[in-house]
């Protein structure tokens, strides 16, 4: 099911014993773009504390009674390694709360899968100790140069649109696959060049994303976007729109 990323702010998330406080954000991979991170403002639990949560935790979300469950209890998370939200989150920052969540990372080590990765029956605690020593310094070697790309939905929100030919509009959400949490379309409100509308625009068409202007490029001119199917921001969207949404802008001639 495809969820407006908007609507799920102000959630509470449910650990499996208490209330461990409310959505305030998310963190996605802006080249997959796909969530990685949600971000929970803790409130007087943990005195305003703000947690970074995977999510994989992540059970599907209860729209009624406006919540997420976790696989993790309160305890758990008032332990969990802090974090400056207000500053870039690296690698290093996200291989410690994989690590202490004991979870795999997105990116793909095997270690953190419930404490195995390549340990087996017969191996001792120290071999596969110095084991995951050796493969984690490899994995720094190979990646230390890594570029950040773990963008805010909140900053994203707002940016300008400019397809090929012109401005579009601005980016007003993000509807996302509730079950592998990868963003499918963003939600462009055309006010500016097209009054009354509101279009659907795939992340593929995404060429450039320009932090410090604010604004997102496309690969696709504005009449590209004006064929697109017919979008009502107040009706959900069904599997038969979806596909047609995908098949015009994957089948659609890149402009150049």
């Amino acid at each position: 099911m495809l969820i407006d990323v908007s609507d799920l702010k102000g959630f509470k998330i449910a650990a499996s014993d208490g209330s461990l406080g409310t959505v305030t954000d998310f963190l996605f991979d802006d080249e997959s773009w796909t969530l990685r991170w949600i971000v929970v403002d803790t409130g007087t639990w943990l005195s305003g504390r703000k947690v970074l949560l995977p999510v994989s935790v992540l059970g599907h979300p209860d729209i009624t009674a406006r919540s997420f469950p976790v696989r993790l209890t309160m305890a758990k998370v008032k332990d969990s390694p802090t974090i400056d939200i207000y500053k870039p989150v690296s690698r290093q920052h996200e291989e410690r709360v994989y690590g202490y969540y004991n979870l795999s990372p997105y990116w793909g080590t095997g270690f953190y899968m419930g404490g195995y990765g390549d340990w087996s029956a017969g191996t001792s605690e120290a071999h596969y100790a110095d084991s995951r020593r050796r493969q984690d310094e490899l994995y720094r070697l190979r990646h230390q140069k890594d570029d950040l790309h773990l963008r805010s939905m909140d900053a994203v929100t707002g940016y300008n649109i400019e397809a090929t030919d012109g401005a579009i509009g601005h980016v007003e959400g993000f509807l996302v696959d509730d079950e592998d949490w990868t963003i499918r379309f963003l939600n462009v409100d055309t006010k500016n060049w097209w009054p009354g509308k509101h279009v659907l625009i795939s992340p593929r068409s995404a060429q450039q994303i320009l932090w410090s202007e604010n604004l997102v490029n496309l690969d696709i001119d504005r009449q590209t976007v004006k064929d697109s199917p017919a979008y009502d921001p107040s009706a959900p969207v069904d599997g038969a729109l979806e596909a047609r949404m995908v098949g015009h802008y994957v089948q659609k001639p890149k402009s150049h």
